[in-house]
C-alpha cells in the first residue's frame, strides 16, 4: 500500500469515528472520471466486454468511464498491480478474467493476492468453455478419449496461454480421462484457433464466441460444453455432465473489482450500477453477439465465489503437478 493511499485510508477511517461523512461516500460519488484498467491488449474479449461495460455504466453513474490498456506480464499482473496499488476511493478500477484473478495466484509467483488486495464488485459476465477438435479427431467425447489413451502424449493440446482457464481444463481433462495430451500454448486464442483449424494442434477449449462460426461451418467439431445445462446457443452439443465427466464444468467469467479498502457505499453504488446497466437492451444485445451472458450477484456473492474458484483451481494445479513459475 502507497503512503498516499494508507493516508487516504485513514482519513476515511477518521471520518467514520468523528461521525462525518468523508466526501467520497455514495452520495458524492462520482464526482469526476472513472479509470477501468483492463490488463490486456486492446482488441481482445477482455477489451471489448469493458468498453461495453464502461459504455453502459457511464450514464447511470452520470460520469465517463474511460477505458485504460495496461498489458503485460503473466496473467495480466502490470495492469492488475496498477489498481492494486491505486488509491481505494473508487476512481480506478480493474476487469479482468477468471485465469488472473482465481489461477495465477496458486500457479504464478504475485506479489499481489486478489482475494485480500481486491474488492469484488459485480461479475459482468460469463460463459461456457467448449471442447473442440479438429476434424481428423474422433467424433465423440468417449471415443477422442480412447484413441487419446491408444496415442498417450501424441495428440497436442493448444491454449491461449498458461494460467488460463482453457489451459486448466485441459489439465483437468487428462486428470478425469485418464490420458496424456501434448500441452502447446499459445500468445492468445487466435493463433491457437489458427493451428487447429490447421490441423497443427488436435484439441483446445474454447469461448463459444471463439469458435461458433467454424462450428457451423464444420471446420471444427465440439466434443462437449463446460455448462451445467446446454448453452442456450448451441444446444446440440451435451455437456460434460451428461457425459460422465462433472468435474469439468466450469466457467469463464469476467469480473469488476477495486482495490482492496475502496468504502462500501462505493462497491454497492457501483455493483448496483453495472448489474442494472448490464441488462439493458444495447448492452444485452452486445454481449450476445459475444455468446456471454450476464449474471447479477451482490459483491459478497462474487467475493465468496472468487474463493471457491481459487481452491478449485488450485486442486487442480497440485492434482496436476503443476510448478508455481
Amino acid at each position: 500500500m502507497t503512503e498516499q493511499r494508507a493516508i487516504l485510508s485513514i482519513m476515511l477511517a477518521s471520518a467514520f469515528i468523528a461521525g462525518v461523512p468523508p466526501p467520497t461516500l455514495a452520495q458524492d460519488y462520482p464526482n469526476r472520471a472513472i479509470r477501468l484498467i483492463v490488463p490486456f491488449p486492446p482488441g481482445g474479449p477482455t477489451d471489448v466486454i469493458a468498453r461495453i461495460v464502461a459504455n453502459s455504466t457511464s450514464p447511470v453513474l452520470g460520469q465517463t468511464i474511460v477505458v485504460e490498456n495496461r498489458p503485460g506480464g503473466a496473467a495480466g499482473t502490470v495492469g492488475t498491480r496498477v489498481v492494486v496499488s491505486a488509491d481505494p476511493d473508487g476512481y480506478t478500477l480493474l476487469v479482468s478474467i477468471a485465469g488472473s484473478l482465481t489461477i495465477a495466484p496458486t500457479l504464478f509467483k504475485l506479489e499481489y493476492d486478489p482475494l485480500k488486495d481486491l474488492a469484488p464488485i459485480a461479475i459482468v459476465e460469463q460463459s461456457p468453455e467448449i471442447l473442440t477438435v479438429n476434424p481428423a479427431m474422433p467424433n465423440s467425447l468417449a471415443e477422442f478419449i480412447a484413441h487419446a489413451r491408444n496415442n498417450p502424449g501424441k495428440v497436442n493440446l493448444s491454449s491461449p496461454g498458461i494460467g488460463t482457464l482453457p489451459h486448466l481444463l485441459g489439465a483437468l481433462l487428462q486428470i478425469v480421462s485418464n490420458i496424456k495430451l501434448n500441452h502447446v500454448p499459445y500468445r492468445g486464442a487466435a493463433p491457437a484457433i489458427t493451428d487447429l483449424l490447421a490441423g497443427q494442434v488436435q484439441v483446445m477449449f474454447n469461448n463459444p464466441s471463439v469458435v461458433a462460426e467454424h462450428l457451423e461451418s464444420g471446420k471444427l467439431r465440439a466434443l462437449g460444453v463446460s455448462s451445467d445445462t446446454r448453452f442456450a446457443q448451441l444446444p446440440n452439443i451435451p455437456t460434460f455432465i451428461e457425459q460422465g465427466y462433472s468435474r469439468l464444468s466450469a466457467t469463464e467469467w469476467l469480473g469488476l473489482l477495486a482495490p482492496a479498502g475502496t468504502p462500501e457505499q462505493i462497491i454497492q453504488k457501483l455493483n448496483s450500477a453495472v448489474n442494472r446497466a448490464m441488462q439493458m437492451p444495447n448492452a444485452q444485445m452486445s454481449l450476445g453477439k459475444l455468446s456471454v451472458e450476464t449474471k447479477a450477484v451482490t459483491p459478497q456473492e462474487f467475493k465468496t465465489f472468487m474463493e471457491a474458484e481459487t481452491q478449485k483451481w488450485s486442486q487442480v494445479i497440485t492434482d496436476a503437478d503443476m510448478k508455481p513459475k
